[in-house]
């Protein structure tokens, strides 16, 4: 299953409400699953102390932390099509694709995504300087988290 196919399965499942979506092509096989959002985290968090009996008046009140500037406010953020496993180079020894600082084009591959044993090239899908490389080489990325932002 080539690497557009993949995407276009991808919006189809952010677009239409759905949770999840597993498809089979021959030998081939792909699932495609929802993240909750981070405010969907954090009431699932907070449900199982208010049925042990905690009041939310009980609890102790944490100060708030400033807030950090986010990566959208920094430039365009490219992110993770898939779920899979994060490389900046072709092999482990050989030089990263792009470094911070260097210029891109849209098009340009800037990593890799390793999953289910296919290596992914992912490309830069805007044009600009690299300010920033987020993912950790060799790291797990979940799909939709933020690789590089290009500005």
């Amino acid at each position: 299953m080539d690497l557009r196919k993949l995407k276009t399965l991808i919006e189809l499942v952010e677009t239409s409400g759905i949770a999840e979506l597993e498809i089979q092509e021959g030998e081939e096989r792909v699932r495609i699953t929802r993240a909750l959002m981070q405010s969907q985290h954090a009431s699932a968090l907070a449900a199982p102390a208010a049925t042990i009996g905690v009041s939310p008046a009980a609890a102790p009140q944490a100060t708030p932390a400033p807030a950090a500037p986010t990566p959208e406010s920094e430039g365009h953020v490219v992110k993770s099509p898939m779920v899979g496993t994060f490389y900046r180079s072709a092999s482990p020894g050989a030089k990263a694709f792009v470094e911070v600082g260097d210029s891109v084009q849209q098009g340009d591959v800037l990593c890799i995504v390793e999953a289910m044993k296919l290596m992914n090239e992912i490309e830069a899908d805007a044009s600009g300087t690299i300010k920033a490389v987020i993912a950790e080489n060799g790291q797990p990325v979940e799909f939709g988290q933020p690789l590089f932002i290009i500005a």
